[in-house]
């Protein structure tokens, strides 16, 4: 068993988590302008397409997290790829598509803050509680490393449609607002804001 076995209820059977709904989870972010570069490359992915997962992470979701560590001075790393083996006995563990860390380094996991999940068929439910598994082995990780840290996030994306969710006291928390690429300053906010309650809560030692 891995990551991409569970379901929602299997997690709350095996793991005992609650899971909730939350309406706009988000709504105060405020939108972020996209860069130029980041307008040009999405509109290039449009014109050349995107229909395999492949394709759409490296056209439509790459791009959107480079333009994030750009506009945070590459403040994280983006792991892209890497295994998140923490506890096999119990399925956590296997390929997440992409982690981002407060690290400089690219090759080994180390104090993850966001997982993202690459819906697998353009399933995003089902990508859903992929992501909440990575999450849970996420937190068991930063608090092997003695790094915990009280609120994680995640995405389930197929590139065009984000769902966001939260993970924070054993409960997973589930935005019910789905976000777009054509709403991109909305989304851009969306990520913006995690990134900076988590910058605020490693300088207050929260890691």
């Amino acid at each position: 068993m891995a990551y991409s076995d569970f379901t929602l209820d299997r997690l709350i059977q095996d793991f005992g988590v609650d899971v909730q709904g939350e309406q706009n989870m988000f709504a105060d972010a405020p939108a972020v302008e996209p860069s130029s570069w980041l307008t040009e490359s999405l509109q290039r992915a449009k014109d050349m397409g995107y229909g395999s997962e492949k394709s759409r992470s490296e056209r439509l979701v790459s791009p959107i997290l480079a333009e994030l560590s750009s506009r945070n001075k590459n403040a994280f790393a983006i792991i892209s790829g890497a295994n998140l083996d923490v506890d096999a006995s119990h399925g956590l563990n296997g390929e997440c598509d992409f982690i981002l860390s407060f690290t400089r380094l690219q090759d080994l996991v180390r104090a993850p803050i966001f997982c993202i999940t690459e819906a697998k068929k353009q399933d995003v439910d089902l990508g859903t509680a992929q992501c909440a598994a990575q999450l849970l082995g996420a937190a068991r990780l930063n608090e092997r490393q003695k790094k915990p840290i009280h609120r994680l996030y995640g995405c389930s994306t197929t590139g065009v449609e984000w769902r966001f969710l939260r993970f924070e006291a054993n409960t997973f928390v589930l935005d019910e607002t789905r976000h777009l690429v054509t709403e991109l300053p909305q989304l851009l906010g969306v990520l913006q804001q995690i990134i900076d309650v988590q910058l605020v809560a490693s300088a207050a030692g929260q890691r």
